[in-house]
């Protein structure tokens, strides 16, 4: 289950962070990353403690309904949901990209739908077939994108230059935004480990170990990797291919194509487990009634949400197929922060309802950590630009329209 909850965080972002991070904040990148690991982990212990008190799937979904009803549930997981879908489709798009670097056609044409589709395909028969054999992939993915990482790290130890951290130019205020949603961008994901909580064995003990165990080494490994590429190429600002082009200057073009692989090694795992999770919200919510309820269905011989799956599938491939990966992402913006903030308000109430639970999690401080949480996440919301405040309200009255709809819930 960590292997799991790193698979699904660490994807892209960190491949591209290290560059992009350093022309927003400089050196004082380094410091960024790991100040978001801390501010993350705010979030994490949220999800940790809610997820402690459950052993239903749902996640942030199931937490908002049972704190303050199902029409603040349903949006929570509509908007889970949205996020879910146009993840899995930027991220299809993102791995054709990432394909490019050593197969040129894959920029158009057949061979970029076969990428997009094949692997979507791909990933969809994983989890029809069942949530071990989709964690036994998962966990194979993870392992997969992270050795190329620890070889960046431990090789380029060697040729780090201290006196590439340091830089004479000032800290530019304005660029602290769009840094604070790129840094919350590369720590995102750990929120669809809950949502499959009803096939762990033990969720209400697992998912928490599983959360606070992942944001503790992704901060580690984001940290580490950011300070290596800091720390061995200069003018790391103005890379595409930081990583690569780092192990390059290092190491030559052999490391430079391992780490050009664990990218898009990288992309696919973090996928994965996107289409694992997505479709368990969708679950979760046809269940109680909102969408057809053969959307609910599962599947006699292997258990999982397979036409869930599917459907799941084919709306982030016909997504993948019309639209871009900026575009995509940009989709999933305000709705992971409306998820985040979510569920931070919704632990404000269950600490009252559930504090004497036998297992449950407590945290110090009582009501400080959510608290936190949710002006951390209302911080970057305000961050956000006017687009994509607008995408995320289109999406919230989108969902209300469906709420309208719902039809009698499934028999328990």
């Amino acid at each position: 289950m960590v292997g799991l909850s790193i698979n699904d965080v660490i994807g892209s972002g960190i491949y591209l962070l290290p560059a992009t991070a350093a022309l927003l904040l400089g050196p004082s990148s380094l410091w960024a990353v790991l100040l978001a690991g801390f501010a993350v982990a705010l979030l994490v212990l949220c999800y940790a403690q809610a997820a402690s008190y459950f052993d239903q799937p749902g996640g942030g979904y199931l937490y908002a309904r049972e704190a303050f009803g199902p029409f603040a549930g349903f949006e929570v997981g509509w908007m889970l949901l949205v996020t879910r879908i146009s993840t899995a489709a930027s991220l299809s798009n993102g791995l054709a990209e990432a394909v490019a670097l050593f197969w040129p056609a894959a920029k158009g044409g057949p061979a970029r739908l076969f990428v997009v589709a094949g692997s979507l395909g791909l990933l969809v028969l994983i989890n029809v077939w069942g949530v071990r054999t989709a964690a036994r992939a998962g966990v194979a993915l993870a392992i997969g994108k992270l050795v190329p990482l620890v070889l960046f790290v431990a090789i380029g130890a060697f040729y780090f230059d201290p006196s590439l951290l340091h830089s004479d130019a000032p800290l530019k205020m304005e660029n602290l935004g769009e840094a604070a949603l790129l840094l919350l961008f590369a720590y995102a994901g750990f929120e669809n480990l809950p949502a499959a909580a009803g096939e762990y064995r033990n969720p209400r003990r697992d998912v928490p170990f599983a959360l606070l165990t992942m944001i503790t080494l992704v901060t580690i490994i984001y940290f580490t990797v950011q300070l290596v590429a800091l720390g061995t190429l200069p003018d790391i600002a103005t890379s595409s291919s930081p990583l690569a082009e780092a192990a390059a200057h290092f190491s030559g073009t052999g490391l430079a194509l391992v780490l050009t692989i664990g990218a898009a090694i990288s992309i696919l795992g973090t996928n994965s487990n996107t289409v694992m999770m997505g479709p368990r919200y969708l679950l979760a919510l046809s269940q109680d009634g909102y969408g057809p309820r053969w959307l609910g269905a599962i599947h006699p011989r292997f258990h999982t949400p397979a036409r869930a799956v599917l459907f799941i599938g084919v709306i982030a491939l016909v997504l993948a197929l019309t639209g871009s990966f900026q575009q995509l992402a940009l989709l999933s913006v305000v709705a992971r922060l409306c998820t985040y903030i979510g569920t931070a308000v919704s632990v404000l109430v269950l600490q009252k309802r559930h504090r004497d639970r036998e297992g449950a999690l407590h945290l110090p401080g009582g009501p400080l950590i959510p608290v936190a949480a949710i002006v951390l996440s209302l911080g970057l919301l305000a961050s956000a630009s006017a687009k994509n405040l607008i995408a995320g309200a289109v999406a919230l009255l989108v969902g209300a329209v469906i709420y309208k709809l719902r039809r009698k819930p499934d028999a328990a």
